[in-house]
């Protein structure tokens, strides 16, 4: 009996083992512009973004090289000295060759002992002899690379690299036909890995190596056609292209936020209360539990994000820009604050500017700045009113909600000035709401709509949702027009009542207090403070 297929987020994904997203494509395409180009590089991603599965399924397919694929995971006391790391790359190396079948001529060539005084030298022609002897053509592939990255022998072991790469451009050196580094950061810039206040190395002797730009992401329909696979095996009657889409929303194809969330549909969410079988389970509102149960974390990526938050308070002044006020930062390089942030995951550019990249990170960042806010000023943590009386038979009270937020603001923050209210209004809203709906619900901005005069919050709750536009009153014909826009979006949710939060400056013009409105078809609920 075969054994059942299972979605992987730790180590290697094995197509015969785990559903997978099939990435032949990409592989096909470092085939094609990286092997056959004879090209040095670096695969670096984020963590848990696929690097270790990508080398494992080229590898596979490099049927006709010998590569020779090693790690550099848990090998901090290969690179105490020159020597020290030159023997453990031969090691490492002799035990790829043990289980490759190699000619055992070939083996004893690579098996010589070094010369202790010059190990770089004996290294290089070892390399040599070897590539030359070989009846194929000798790829090198090095997985996790970071632990040696700020080593400065592993300069050394890069500069080798690079001076025979360089010689074999010339004809004068035979050496490996690719070498293929992987890991986070980018060893081409190693002040990257460094933690602030360090001294800085913007050289580095891997400045051969080709730009990877590989999109290693997975995108909607990649994921689609991972879930056709588990729907044949399991048959739960879900809409697929559907769930496509939503788990894409969601996560921007993020490798692991991707497998996680299928995870936890398939192995936590269904059985619970409300998710009685796996039908149930493959739904929006069942992805939307498996989002909440996500975000809860903790895991590796949110650990690395909170660290490089709190080492970073250039990145965290920031993103609190991004997420609370809607300020846009054009994207450079060589920011090293934001480029962290791209480096490690949790932001990405898009059109030229600085984004959160996924709604997922979105959220946990916004939880917490949020508790971080909470944590520091008591006296706004105590007027957020009993979420008790939010909740009925499980539903989430919207409209009391925007009801209590404008008796909650107008008793804390009535005589703030204009200036005040126009950068903090929407992060008042969010401290305020959070609580509420925390334990249950999730809330999300919408990117496309985050900028200095809108911004739209979409509020998961109990498998229901609640569009809530918020603005600044800019007259009574802009308010009618965000009327209208906010009366499309509910179109394209599906939704038949919405929520209009706007925050007015002009005192002549003020028309503060809470009305409806119909708008359409479409039923708003406008609070004006």
């Amino acid at each position: 009996m075969a054994k059942q297929k299972k979605f992987n987020i730790t180590g290697i994904c094995i197509p015969q083992l785990h559903y997978m997203v099939d990435t032949s494509d990409k592989i096909n395409e470092i085939i094609q512009d990286y092997i056959e180009c004879n090209e040095y590089f670096t695969i670096n991603r984020a963590r848990q973004y696929g690097k270790s599965t990508t080398l494992e399924l080229l590898y596979n397919r490099l049927t006709e090289y010998l590569v020779l694929d090693i790690s550099f995971e848990a090998a901090d006391d290969c690179f105490t000295s020159l020597h020290t790391m030159v023997q453990g790359i031969i090691s490492k190396i002799s035990r790829v060759l043990s289980r490759s079948g190699v000619p055992k001529e070939l083996t004893a060539i690579w098996n010589r002992p070094i010369t202790p005084e010059l190990p770089l030298d004996s290294l290089s022609e070892k390399i040599t002899e070897f590539c030359a002897a070989s009846k194929r053509e000798v790829i090198l592939m090095v997985d996790e690379v970071d632990q040696a990255a700020d080593n400065q022998v592993f300069l050394s072991f890069l500069g080798l690299l690079r001076e025979k790469y360089l010689k074999r451009s010339t004809g004068r050196d035979d050496t490996f036909k690719n070498v293929i580094l992987a890991g986070i950061y980018d060893v081409k810039n190693l002040q990257r890995k460094l933690r602030p206040g360090s001294s800085v190395h913007y050289n580095s002797p891997w400045n051969i190596a080709a730009e990877f730009q590989v999109d290693m992401g997975f995108s909607a329909e990649g994921i689609e056609g991972m879930l056709l696979e588990y729907e044949q095996d399991k048959q739960t009657g879900m809409d697929i292209t559907a769930m496509a889409e939503l788990i894409f929303d969601y996560t921007s194809g993020y490798p692991f936020l991707v497998s996680y969330l299928c995870k936890l549909l398939d192995e936590k969410v269904q059985g619970r209360e409300g998710f009685p079988d796996e039908k149930s389970a493959w739904t929006q509102r069942g992805l939307q539990e498996a989002v909440k149960e996500l975000v809860k974390g903790p895991n590796t990526l949110y650990d690395d994000m909170i660290k490089k938050v709190e080492e970073y308070p250039d990145l965290s002044s920031m993103l609190q820009n991004i997420l609370f006020r809607g300020r846009e930062y054009p994207y450079h390089e060589y920011n090293k604050a934001m480029n962290m942030g791209k480096m490690l995951g949790f932001i990405s550019e898009q059109a030229g500017v600085a984004v959160i990249s996924t709604r997922i990170f979105e959220t946990q960042l916004y939880n917490y700045f949020i508790s971080e806010e909470l944590s520091k000023n008591i006296d706004t943590n105590d007027a957020i009113p009993s979420k008790n009386q939010f909740i009925k038979e499980g539903r989430l009270d919207m409209d009391l909600v925007m009801r209590k937020f404008y008796e909650y603001y107008t008793s804390l923050y009535r005589r703030e000035d204009e200036k005040f209210t126009e950068e903090y209004g929407r992060k008042i809203f969010l401290i305020y709401l959070k609580p509420i709906i925390n334990g249950k619900g999730n809330f999300y901005v919408e990117a496309e709509t985050r900028d200095k005069t809108r911004t739209d919050i979409i509020v998961d709750y109990g498998g229901r949702q609640y569009v809530i536009e918020i603005k600044i009153w800019h007259g009574q014909e802009y308010n009618k027009a965000g009327e209208k826009q906010l009366s499309e979006y509910l179109e394209h949710y599906h939704l038949e009542k919405g929520y209009l939060l706007s925050f007015c400056f002009n005192k002549k013009r003020k028309q503060a207090g809470i009305r409806e409105v119909t708008c359409g078809s479409k039923e708003i609920l406008e609070v004006v403070i």
